[in-house]
This record gives C-alpha cells, sequence and structure tokens, in this order.
C-alpha cells in the first residue's frame, strides 16, 4: 500500500507558499511550496539528512527533529502523530489477528448492551477499516446498516465502501463531498498506524480502482482523526435529519470507536427519530453477527 513518508512530507510542504515562513519567493521555482532545502534550512537540520528523511532513509529521527519539521510543515497535533508514525513504524509487527485483517474484530458484550440502552440515539461501533461492528436499533434504522450490500469479507458493513461505491450514498449524505474526505482522511490515519495491514490494503487499492473521487482525495494526504462534528442525511422515510455526532474510545479496544448521533430535544430531527424508534420492535435481528436491532416500520423500505 502507497503511504510513505516522502509522499506525506512533499505534499504537506507543497501547500506553504515561501513567503508565508518569511522566504523570498521570486525567481522560478520548479516545486510549488517550500523546497526541500528549504525545509531544512527552517527546521535546522542538514539538507542531506533531510533529503534522507524524505527518503525513508532518515533512521529513528528523533523527536527534536520531527517536532521541528512539523512546526514548519504546520502540522497540527493529528499530522504530528501520522509523521511520527511514517518515520517510526513499529520494529516488531503485531500478531496475527483482527488488527492485521485476519478474522472478524469482536465487540464485548457489556459494549453490545451498552448500545442496546441507548434507546433514544442512534449509535454504532466502528472498528479498523470503518467497518460497522455493531450498533443499536435506532442506528439501524437511521443507516439501514442490516440491508445494505457494501460489507467488508467478514460481512461487517463498511462506511468508505458505502460512502465511494454506493450510488445511494450521493443522496443520503446531503454533504458528500464533506463526508467523503472525512472518511478517506480517516483512513489515512489508520494506514499510518497499520502500515502492514493487507487488509487495509485491498481495501484502499479496491477503492482506488473503482472510484476517481477517493484516488483524488488519497493522493492529497489528509490525515484527520474521527472526534465530532455534524451529519446531515436525508432518510428515505422521514426526510432530513440534522445530526451532530460525537465519537468515544472503547476502552480495551483500542481499534473501535463508539460513535453517537444526537439531536437537541424538541428538534425537528429529535420528532423524526421518535418517529423511527416507534417503528422499531425489540428482539429482532439485524445484521451484527446476532445483535438485537430494529426490523424497520410496518412498510419498510427496498432500501437505505
Amino acid at each position: 500500500m502507497e503511504n510513505t513518508l516522502g509522499d506525506f512530507l512533499r505534499s504537506r510542504r507543497a501547500r506553504i507558499l515561501p513567503e508565508e515562513v518569511g522566504l523570498p519567493s521570486h525567481g522560478r521555482r520548479r516545486v510549488q511550496g517550500l523546497r526541500r532545502e528549504e525545509v531544512a534550512q527552517l527546521a535546522g537540520v542538514s539538507v542531506d539528512y533531510y533529503v534522507r528523511l524524505e527518503q525513508g532513509r532518515g533512521g529513528s529521527a528523533s523527536d527534536a527533529v520531527l517536532d521541528a519539521v512539523a512546526r514548519v510543515l504546520r502540522l497540527d497535533a493529528v499530522e504530528t502523530a501520522h509523521l511520527r508514525s511514517l518515520a517510526r513504524p513499529p520494529k516488531d509487527p503485531a500478531p496475527a489477528g483482527p488488527a492485521r485483517g485476519r478474522g472478524r474484530e469482536r465487540v464485548r458484550p457489556g459494549t453490545r448492551l451498552l448500545l442496546d440502552l441507548m434507546t433514544g440515539v442512534p449509535a454504532f461501533v466502528l472498528g479498523r477499516r470503518m467497518d460497522v461492528l455493531a450498533w443499536n436499533a435506532l442506528a439501524g434504522a437511521v443507516n439501514g446498516f442490516a440491508t445494505r450490500t457494501d460489507g467488508s469479507p467478514d460481512g461487517s458493513p463498511n462506511q468508505a465502501r458505502h460512502a465511494f461505491l454506493d450510488p445511494a450514498a450521493r443522496e443520503y449524505y446531503r454533504q458528500w463531498d464533506a463526508v467523503a474526505a472525512e472518511t478517506v482522511s480517516y483512513l489515512r490515519r489508520d494506514a499510518g498506524l497499520h502500515p502492514d495491514d493487507p487488509a487495509l490494503s485491498a481495501l484502499v487499492g479496491e477503492l482506488s480502482v473503482r472510484s476517481e473521487e477517493f484516488r483524488r482525495l488519497w493522493a492529497d494526504h489528509l490525515v484527520r482523526e474521527k472526534t465530532h462534528g455534524v451529519k446531515l442525511v436525508r432518510h428515505p422515510l422521514v426526510g432530513d435529519l440534522d445530526f451532530g455526532y460525537e465519537t468515544l474510545g472503547v476502552n480495551g479496544s483500542p481499534d473501535q470507536l463508539l460513535v453517537v448521533y444526537t439531536a437537541p430535544a424538541g428538534s425537528p430531527t429529535a420528532q423524526k427519530l421518535a418517529l423511527l424508534a416507534s417503528w422499531t420492535a425489540p428482539g429482532a435481528e439485524d445484521g451484527a453477527a446476532g445483535h438485537p436491532a430494529a426490523p424497520g416500520p410496518p412498510e419498510p423500505p427496498e432500501a437505505y
């Protein structure tokens, strides 16, 4: 999987104009943004060392050097962490298992129970590579996880495949461009943390072949965490829903995130959620490995 330190550094220095860092911009420049020697000068390292760093031959770069480069390239905290992951990949690969793409990630029974107890909000667990591992009844009613056909090889719905490969996603997400950029930047971060994951390589390869938009966004090397934000969707039954979302880490399961959609009490979205909740019935089976969730409204749609 293409995910080199050099590609990331080149993409970051290309976005900074010389005058932004106090350098003259006159004369013909063969590269967009800062030259390698300019980054080296501003970071206080030799040009030879910085060149070797971009080529992946910098050895074990120190925190001081990486922090200096991050400062020059104006990296935020997430991008700086990504830089460190690329510059100092793990020497001992993790043993084979779910994190390496072999076998289904498991959601603890306590986490599943927590999902079921959150009856008033849509909530689901997001795993590696944006696989949706479990969800509660309301999340199933909002997102249609049980009926989607964008699953990963282990059968889990996958948010990245849904965003880029399902034509209905462009209608479902009212801000599809923002969702697409967020999805790619999150996968980029995952790739930096797990550079030897064959399943992630396969996913990136599939999306690159099948989606021109994914290829373009992947080449931008944007890196973001999935923390909080706004999700605007158009539901086939109840119309427009305006959600905020919060993302929380699952203690004991470092590669899993609990994603919760929220809406202010009394808002039109909250009222529509109450309507969707009234159509759900406890005890039905969804598509998440026997996890109890919603069977759908009395007259279910053909597809979400």
